[in-house]
């Protein structure tokens, strides 16, 4: 990896403070050979992928927000300390159960630009396939995030923008030390940058920065200073919105001044299911809430927590249960404005589903024409308060650094969830104007009981409703601890049928996989996502965070 150099002095000690060995020692980034325990505390506690975001979370709480609050100073501050993940320029969703008892959701993505037609794209690609471009202008649509992080923090925050953007305009003017998984994300996917501005915007003097080095991002605080005092209409109805359409028209691309305009945030009624006893609350289509839901009651109807937790036969009957629900949601699961999508979600479709599932493994694509991308990036976030807000929230310019197109002179990039488009007319996720996307991101909300709530999600990509069964079934069918629930060994369907796993599992499981049928393949860590939680049981809040990302939960 690229990186500064270090000099120094006669104590060997560089003088940043670290030791030669420490620095000349690279993570291993496949290990898992720390223990982390779940965080409790009384009056906050935040969970995330990055500790300086948990922090700025922790710091609004302290100063007197809310939840919500805390949600948006760490989402925030998450768009500067991993910008390959997350970023102003992509969507953002919230899960959330309020003070007041409100179970409630908040969907912000926008669509497809309104000159986006398939002609228009196939013109443009001079192609006949049905095949979005993966990055690239035509891959951006409209960005939510500035609208969906207004509309909370109007609607149940205690303060504004200028207060929730204060810890992400100090990190972004005075810089800040890049934490491990990171700075090997930053360099791996530093060549989605389709031009120099995009290269020069993310990195330091020799290149993409190494663990340690110390990154400032000069335009990206100038853009949210303008957004803390101009508020969400800085971002789409003033210059901000005339230098992102301009950007995205002068690379070839469709995006309009009056489509940023338009755009605004909605609430959506959550769905839900009944699972050992504890309710599952998820997002709608156009998200993936309901493949995670109609795995649940798949596994259900087979039972598959009844087997032991080290066998074979656990993860069987649960990875065939959401093979199906992996199926059925690809091939149905679009923009309810254009298409009507079956209730994935219901008993019935449940058992009739089951009824197909033995002891080996079935042929049953997972995958299907218009899928996004198998493997992408994000964020999540996970908030709860003393006075009972509980807040999962997720931000993600899709795959890292999304679409590959830099703002210039911003520091936003914006996302490609136009690549989960297909132009296959016949298929409901096809491209049309101002058509959402079939969308990967799903925060989730558990009810334990009356009093006894938690924010979770999964992040990355296909992972996600695939993270979301696995932790669940952790917690619900074997009593683990929320963070044990999280640190667990997971596996994965990929986009050929095969499943993926992490090298944790119990002696002998593999092999009594492969021999059921399932193409098994091994993979690092970093391919089953990342997992927050945060929770409130009576007057006890507790929060835990995945180990497979640098993130931390703090408490107070």
């Amino acid at each position: 990896m690229g990186g500064k150099s270090f000099t120094y002095d006669s104590t060997h000690r560089c003088k940043d403070g670290f030791s030669a060995g420490e620095l000349s020692m690279s993570p291993d980034l496949d290990a898992f050979d720390s223990r982390r325990s779940t965080v409790y505390a009384r009056t906050g506690v935040v969970a995330t992928s990055q500790p300086l975001a948990a922090q700025a979370g922790i710091q609004s709480l302290q100063s007197g927000g809310n939840a919500f609050d805390a949600a948006v100073a760490t989402a925030a501050t998450l768009n500067v300390v991993e910008p390959m993940s997350t970023g102003i320029g992509g969507d953002v969703f919230a899960m959330y159960r309020t003070a007041d008892g409100d179970v409630g959701a908040m969907r912000s993505c926008g669509g497809a630009p309104a000159a986006a037609t398939r002609e228009t794209i196939r013109d443009r690609l001079n192609t006949e396939s049905p095949t979005m471009p993966s990055s690239g202008p035509l891959a951006v649509t409209v960005p939510g995030t500035v609208r969906g992080w207004e509309r909370l923090l109007t609607d149940y925050g205690q303060y504004g923008f200028e207060t929730a953007l204060e810890p992400a305009i100090t990190h972004a003017s005075e810089g800040y030390p890049v934490s491990e998984i990171i700075a090997d994300a930053w360099t791996r996917n530093a060549d989605t940058f389709i031009d120099a501005i995009g290269k020069e915007t993310f990195s330091v003097s020799d290149g993409t920065p190494s663990v340690g080095d110390v990154v400032r991002l000069p335009h990206l605080a100038e853009t949210f200073k303008s957004i803390a005092q101009g508020g969400a209409d800085a971002f789409y109805e003033d210059s901000l919105a005339t230098q992102i359409a301009s950007a995205v028209r002068d690379r070839g691309g469709l995006l309009e001044s009056s489509d940023l305009a338009e755009f605004e945030a909605e609430y959506v009624d959550p769905v839900s299911t009944t699972y050992r006893g504890a309710t599952v609350y998820e997002l709608p289509p156009n998200n993936q809430g309901l493949i995670a839901l109609e795995a649940l009651n798949i596994a259900s109807k087979v039972d598959a927590g009844s087997y032991a937790y080290d066998s074979a036969d656990r993860i069987h009957y649960y990875a065939e249960s959401l093979k199906r629900a992996f199926h059925d949601g690809h091939h149905y699961i679009t923009d309810p404005e254009f298409e009507s999508i079956p209730d994935l979600a219901s008993s019935s479709y449940a058992a009739n589903r089951a009824e197909s599932i033995g002891p080996y493994a079935s042929d049953v694509s997972v995958g299907g024409p218009g899928m996004p991308p198998e493997d992408s990036d994000t964020v999540l976030l996970t908030v709860a308060d003393r006075a009972g807000n509980v807040v999962s929230l997720i931000n993600s310019i899709f795959e890292p650094f999304g679409s590959g197109v830099v703002v210039p002179d911003t520091g936003i990039v914006l996302q490609n969830r136009g690549a989960s488009f297909t132009l296959d007319p016949s298929h409901p996720n096809t491209l049309e104007p101002k058509k959402r996307p079939f969308h990967t991101l799903i925060p989730g909300l558990i009810q334990f009981d009356s009093d006894d709530w938690a924010a979770f999600g999964v992040m990355g990509g296909y992972m996600q409703p695939q993270g979301h069964l696995q932790v669940l079934a952790n917690l619900l069918d074997y009593g683990f601890d929320s963070q044990a629930a999280l640190n667990a060994p997971r596996w994965r369907y990929c986009d050929d049928g095969s499943l993926a796993v992490e090298e944790r599992f119990a002696d002998g499981v593999l092999g009594k996989l492969a021999r059921r049928g399932h193409e098994v393949t091994v993979r690092p860590p970093s391919a089953f996502g990342g997992a927050q939680f945060a929770r409130r049981r009576g007057d006890v809040l507790s929060g835990a965070t995945d180990p497979r990302k640098d993130g931390t939960a703090i408490g107070f």
